[in-house]
């Protein structure tokens, strides 16, 4: 599999884990002061493709098939470093900016964890 995004999480807020293992969401250091606590901050960089359905997205070496993706979810990462990973495997609950993965369990994300997007 490709990777065609790769990133490092650089520092995460004192709630970044409130949501459990369904929900993690990403914000470049620009992160509204609402938000950032329970963000794990990442650098903005480019995605080398398109993510789409069918694709992975994997914390650590461990993945999670992605099972839709909001219209604006690549848009945000790009220009903000904002992506919200729903990890419920419940389509229906698709926000704008966010990847809605199957159900899997990951471990809880820390400082250096390496996050990725493979293309299927």
């Amino acid at each position: 599999m490709k990777s065609i995004y790769e990133n490092v999480v650089k520092d995460k807020g004192d709630l970044a884990n409130e949501f459990g293992n369904e929900l993690i969401i990403f914000f470049g250091e620009n992160a509204p002061d609402t938000l950032k606590d329970y963000c794990h901050t990442i650098d903005i960089k480019r995605v080398d493709g398109i993510i789409k359905v069918g694709d992975y997205f994997e914390i650590d070496g461990k993945k999670a098939k992605i099972l839709t993706v909001g219209n604006e979810a690549q848009k945000n990462l790009e220009r903000l470093g904002h992506l919200t990973v729903n990890l419920s495997n419940e389509v229906d609950d698709l926000l704008p900016g966010a990847i809605i993965c199957e159900n899997k369990k990951f471990d809880e994300l820390k400082i250096g964890s390496i996050i990725k997007i493979l293309e299927a």
